[in-house]
């Protein structure tokens, strides 16, 4: 089953959004689906003690830790 709701975004969010469809050429429904993946993998990570981050993929240093998720 499906469910359906309704996102009220700000201005700004819904342009960088709509960049974001454009270059992926996907549908904000899918982007924003990914974007919950994400945010729950994250979630779960941390429960674990892990940090989560952009790593820079040739020495695997963590270049920016994300927090406040």
């Amino acid at each position: 089953m499906a469910v359906r709701f309704n996102v009220q975004f700000s201005d700004d969010l819904n342009e960088e959004l709509d960049k974001v469809v454009q270059e992926s050429e996907s549908s904000k429904a899918e982007i924003l689906r990914k974007a919950l993946q994400l945010f729950l993998a994250a979630r779960e990570g941390k429960k674990r003690g892990l940090k989560v981050g952009l790593v820079e993929p040739k020495t695997h240093k963590l270049e920016t830790e994300i927090i406040g998720l």
